[in-house]
Formats: C-alpha cells, sequence, structure tokens
C-alpha cells in the first residue's frame, strides 16, 4: 500500500471515528417529551392486546388496554408508534431509551418502581395456574416433580418462583405466552402460570386448558416508563385516565372484553384450516415476505461490502491491517446473531443515548454477523490464488494493489462465488433471529396469526412452507447464477 493510500485510509478511519464520538457525548435530554412516542408492546397478551388482521392496531377492538391507550392519545393529541417484541425485551429497550413507554400489562411491583414510573392504575390482576383439560392436576399441591411454563420477566414468573420450592415443580422458561400454552396442551409441560385474565380470555377464545387456581398475588395494572422520563405524557394520561374513571368510560372498555355480555370473535373450523389461515392472513403474509427478503438483499449487500473490505484488509503487507480484520472477523463471526441483534437495538441505544430504527438495527446485525463470515472466505478466495501470480505479477513491474485488482481478484472471485450465493440463503434463514427484536418478517408474522387463532401446528407449517419455497427458489438460482460466470 503506497503513502497516499496509506494515509487516506487512516485519514476515512479518523472521520469514521470522529462520528462515533460525536454519537457518544451528544445524548439527548431524556426528560424532554417526543412529539412521536415510541411505543412497546406484545403480540400474544390478549385481552390486553390483540392485533388486526394486519399484524397492527389500526383497527377497533385491539383489546382493553390498547383501546383505553389509543383513545387516551387521540384525545390528548399525543402521537404514538408502535413496537412489536417480547415482554422482557420491552423491559430492556424501555430502561435503554429505544421505547418511551410499554404496554403490557404490565403489574406495578415495588422492585420496578426503582426503575419504572407508572401511570395511574386502571385495572388489577394476578397469576393462576392453567393445565391440560385432560390433566388431573387440581390445586398447587398436585405439581411435586411436574414442569410448569412461566413467561420471562412477568410477575407470573416471579410467583412461580416463589413457590416452586414449597410445591417442589421446576420452572420452565418461555418468551411468548402462545408457545408456552401450546406446550401444555402437547403434553410437553404439565402446566403453566400466567395472569389469570389472559388465561381466562384465552379459554373464551379456544384455548385447550383449564384454570385450576384463583388469581394469586393480584396487582395493579398500569403502563411503565423509563424513571424521570417522560413526566409529561404521565400527566397527560393520568389526566385523562381520572376523566374516564369518574364518567364509566374506563369500566365500559374493559367490559367489551371481560364482562358476562363480551363479544368475542373467533375463527370458524374453516378459517382455521391451513387453505382458511392462508386466505384470512395473505396480506399479512404477503407483507412478510416482502419484509423478509428485502431485509435479506439489504443485508447481504451491505454484508458484502464490509466482508470485501475485512478480507482486503486481511491481505495486505504488514502485521496491522492484517490484525484489524482478524480481530473483526473473530469478533462478530464468534458472536451469536441475537446476542447481537439485542446488544445493537437495546444495549448500544443506552450508551450512545440515541434510538436505533428497528430495520437499521437489523441491517447493522446482518451487515456484521454475516459480513465476517464474508470476509473470511473473501480473504480465502484470494489466498487460494497461486502464489507463482503474485512473484509473476511482480517482476513484471506491476506494484501490490495492482497486483491484487487486475490479477489475483479476477481469479478468486471465481473461488468466491458459490460461498456468495450460499451466505445469501444462510442470511434469508438468518433473518427469523431477528424477530426476537420485533421484525415483522416471516418467523414474528407467524406469531402474530397463532396469537389470535391458537393454531401453532398449521400456521408453522405454513411459515415452513414458505422459507422452503424461499431458499429452494435461490438455490436453483445460485446455481444458475454460478454455471453463467464459470
Amino acid at each position: 500500500m503506497n503513502m497516499r493510500k496509506t494515509n487516506r485510509f487512516w485519514q476515512t478511519l479518523a472521520l469514521f471515528t470522529a462520528i462515533v464520538s460525536f454519537g457518544l457525548f451528544t445524548q439527548q435530554n431524556p426528560k424532554v417529551f417526543a412529539k412521536t412516542l415510541t411505543v412497546g408492546t406484545s403480540n400474544t397478551f390478549e385481552p390486553y392486546e390483540i392485533e388486526d388482521k394486519n399484524g397492527g392496531y389500526e383497527d377497533g377492538n385491539n383489546g382493553f388496554e390498547m383501546d383505553l391507550f389509543k383513545e387516551i392519545m387521540q384525545n390528548t393529541g399525543m402521537k404514538y408508534d408502535i413496537k412489536i417484541m417480547s415482554f422482557n425485551a420491552q423491559i430492556q429497550s424501555v430502561q435503554s431509551g429505544q421505547l418511551d413507554l410499554m404496554i403490557n400489562g404490565m403489574s406495578v411491583t415495588e422492585e420496578r418502581k426503582e426503575k419504572f414510573d407508572f401511570t395511574d392504575s386502571f385495572y388489577d390482576a394476578g397469576a393462576a395456574l392453567a393445565v391440560n383439560k385432560k390433566s388431573k392436576i387440581n390445586s398447587l399441591k398436585d405439581l411435586k416433580g411436574k414442569n410448569i411454563g412461566v413467561k420471562v420477566g412477568t410477575t407470573g414468573a416471579e410467583y412461580a418462583q416463589s413457590i416452586n420450592k414449597k410445591y417442589g415443580f421446576k420452572i420452565k422458561y418461555f418468551n411468548e405466552s402462545n408457545p408456552m400454552w401450546q406446550d401444555v396442551e402437547n403434553g410437553g409441560i404439565d402446566g403453566s402460570i400466567d395472569e389469570e385474565v389472559v388465561l381466562r380470555y384465552g379459554i373464551r377464545n379456544g384455548l385447550d386448558l383449564k384454570i385450576v387456581t384463583k388469581p394469586a398475588d393480584t396487582m395493579p395494572i398500569a403502563i411503565a416508563v423509563k424513571k424521570g422520563h417522560n413526566q409529561e405524557f404521565l400527566k397527560k394520561f393520568n389526566a385523562e385516565l381520572a376523566k374516564m374513571k369518574e364518567s364509566g368510560r374506563l369500566q365500559e372498555i374493559i367490559d367489551q372484553y371481560l364482562g358476562d355480555n363480551a363479544n368475542i370473535k373467533t375463527d370458524t373450523a374453516s378459517e382455521r384450516t391451513i387453505f382458511g389461515l392462508i386466505k384470512k392472513n395473505g396480506p399479512l403474509l404477503g407483507n412478510a415476505i416482502l419484509e423478509t427478503l428485502k431485509i435479506s438483499i439489504i443485508g447481504i449487500l451491505t454484508a458484502t461490502i464490509f466482508g470485501v473490505l475485512l478480507g482486503v484488509l486481511g491481505i495486505q503487507r504488514g502485521k496491522i491491517l492484517p490484525g484489524i480484520a482478524s480481530t473483526i472477523i473473530y469478533l462478530f463471526r464468534g458472536l451469536p446473531m441475537m446476542v447481537l441483534a439485542f446488544f445493537i437495538y437495546i444495549g448500544l441505544p443506552d450508551v450512545i443515548g440515541q434510538k436505533i430504527p428497528l430495520g437499521v438495527a437489523a441491517i447493522i446485525t446482518l451487515t456484521l454477523n454475516e459480513g465476517s463470515y464474508i470476509g473470511a472466505f473473501v480473504k480465502g478466495g484470494f489466498q487460494s490464488v497461486d502464489i507463482g501470480q503474485w512473484e509473476a505479477s511482480r517482476s513484471l513491474g506491476l506494484s501490490y494493489q495492482r497486483t491484487l485488482w487486475k490479477v489475483i481478484a479476477p481469479q478468486g472471485i471465481k473461488f468466491m462465488i458459490p460461498s456468495f450465493l450460499n451466505q445469501f440463503i444462510i442470511t434469508v434463514k438468518d433473518t427469523s433471529i431477528l424477530s426476537a427484536i420485533g421484525l415483522m418478517e416471516l418467523t414474528q408474522t407467524g406469531s402474530v396469526i397463532i396469537a389470535k387463532n391458537m393454531e401453532g401446528f398449521n400456521v408453522w407449517a405454513i411459515i415452513a412452507v414458505i422459507y422452503l419455497i424461499i431458499i429452494t427458489s435461490l438455490t436453483w438460482l445460485s446455481k444458475l447464477v454460478e454455471r453463467k460466470i464459470r
């Protein structure tokens, strides 16, 4: 590398460092009220939140907590943007500042008050034990030696932890309620401890379970924000909530879902078949396919740029640049993608004081993870070219860089093509991991559909077939491209 290009490299690195440093030291004022609030919620906590046919909350009848929130936001003129993710991820995202608040039937406990501020309560709820309808378990005393499911981070999980030694059962943790309930139905676990009102609603909506205990550890339910943040929202929300309590409007909203005459819409038998599910959820599945492909294409393009850069740095003369490339490849190839996604989307904003949009976090995750693998085989592709090619080119007077790009790269690319195409296929499958941070790709969409009809087997069969069709098409296309280039 000549002196001019060396200087250019270090100038670029210095500029990048300056930009990152600026982001680290220019943090937002956490107490300034945002015009558009970023709101976290779950897709599997009915009747608090019930998604519409498009996987959002735009239609009516979105659950009593969501309906209450939407009505208050409309009355006060406050704007919001909803993000869907697991309960545990919501808690971490509020703490990091990635979310302004979370709406997920959150119980107000003394421990949570240390980390969160809450709105005034609008409902009281407690945990209960639910088992398969055919189960012989009738009380907590029958749980000795049994496996009981709980949802991570919930008061139901805390309640189970407080009594499991007394009653001698083992705890299995889940991120969402629906997989846990299905595990009970299928006999994988013996029961689940979850919020009683949620279990009761699910049973009325076709969940094949029965509740065998009364609600325990009843606690107030409220909306949470980070401690000391979004105080203007709390003030406006509480003022409007007080009006709704006084007028009886709050009770009307709750009775719509939990009253004796509550109108619960359930899917018909034909709508629960595979073809019925496809017909009813066609637009949602179509959007999920497009989102999966969009993220995959953008991700593989940025990962390729990043990976090629790492590969080129890895074969430079000297030890510094190859050492940097090797370290980056080792670091991001060694981290599980889910850990990396949580770090970027939930952990990093807490450090830089800036929110990272979900799509941007997803692309960065794919770029770093997939790019590290690409960097490894790009480096290997260049190194696979016979050493004699280097020696012959240099003996003819070509510089190191001209030899690399004019002689070595064209030959090395042929060795890399199969790996590039294979990595694209891997990237498509890896997007499913990003559902953990709420990306509405195919896997997350499957969870949304299941939350509305409890048809786990049929829905996952549909999702699996869609993935197989996409991967088969890409495999066929990659072989065609490989034959054309070679």
